[in-house]
């Protein structure tokens, strides 16, 4: 029996992370929304493109949570979109309200299954689906690090004219302005970073990696990001699903790790069958510390007002 991944929310990020599901041919892949036939259309439209692309995957567009039952992964993406000169943070009421309901429905029909996170505030979001999901850390998993670190490999490979395979990237913290890139873990082919670019450029590139969902919205006008989004949910959720044992950089719920507590801050996480099955320490200088605990800080303002 092939593995079931459930999609929830079939606007830009759902939609594109279902196709891309489907094309990685990983999983059976069901597309739920509330909104009337827009699930049923985009899921129906994807399992008639399978025949094509040569992909032996079902694909259910549907808005009865009955038909995600007992689904192996649960992908959310439902939420208010970022328009222009809204932060993450102005979403914090909306889509509280909107994961709280999701998680409930979810959790009803796939008690046994792993959470990936993708609805904005991605943090303070992740530790509401934490709280009302009642699952162990190792099975509600925040999707932020693969995507900021995704943009930060784009970027210097752009930068040196490489290819983006050669380039590892680390990014820890929240999902926001206070992400904290680490320049000295970063390589190229093996080389760290700072032996191939001076300080001011590395600086440059982070500083746009901070900026990168903004500068999508600016150009978009009227909606954010969605493949780059999708596809790190996608890296996810395959290697969940292949036991890979891949360690990437996620947001996942601290007891002590790297010297926080009762919060949802990205860390270099090993995904595998279980969901995280480690959370990787590094070691930090003073001043990388001081910015992981300003994010920190940052993600705990955000759960303060919605109780978390």
């Amino acid at each position: 029996m092939r593995k079931k991944v459930t999609v929830v929310g079939a606007g830009n990020v759902g939609a594109t992370t279902a196709h891309w599901l489907a094309a990685a041919e990983i999983a059976d892949v069901v597309l739920i929304d509330i909104i009337e036939g827009v699930p049923e259309g985009k899921g129906l439209d994807l399992l008639e493109a399978m025949p094509v692309v040569k992909r032996d995957v079902s694909v259910l567009g549907t808005q009865k949570y009955e038909d995600t039952a007992n689904s192996d992964i649960v992908i959310i993406t439902a939420g208010m979109p970022r328009k222009p000169g809204m932060s993450r943070d102005d979403l914090l009421n909306i889509n509280y309200k909107i994961m709280s309901d999701v998680v409930g429905k979810v959790v009803k029909q796939s008690p046994h299954c792993i959470l990936i996170i993708v609805s904005n505030p991605l943090d303070a979001m992740a530790q509401t689906a934490f709280k009302q999901s009642g699952f162990p850390r190792q099975r509600v998993i925040g999707m932020a690090g693969v995507l900021d670190s995704a943009r930060f490999r784009a970027f210097i490979a752009k930068e040196l004219d490489v290819s983006v395979e050669n380039v590892t990237a680390f990014v820890l913290g929240g999902h926001g302005d206070t992400m904290v890139p680490l320049a000295r873990y970063s390589t190229v082919a093996g080389i760290p970073l700072p032996e191939l670019m001076p300080a001011e450029t590395i600086e440059r590139l982070v500083q746009r990696t901070r900026d990168g969902g903004a500068e999508i919205v600016k150009f978009l006008k009227t909606g954010s990001a969605f493949f780059a989004p999708s596809a790190a949910a996608v890296e996810m959720a395959e290697a969940i699903l292949k036991d890979k044992k891949k360690i990437l950089p996620c947001a996942a719920y601290l007891e002590g790790e790297y010297g926080i507590s009762g919060l949802f801050v990205g860390v270099p996480c090993k995904l595998g069958a279980n969901g995280i099955e480690q959370i990787v320490q590094i070691k930090l200088l003073p001043e990388e510390q001081a910015a992981l605990d300003k994010s920190a800080g940052a993600v705990k303002e955000l759960v303060a007002v919605i109780g978390m």
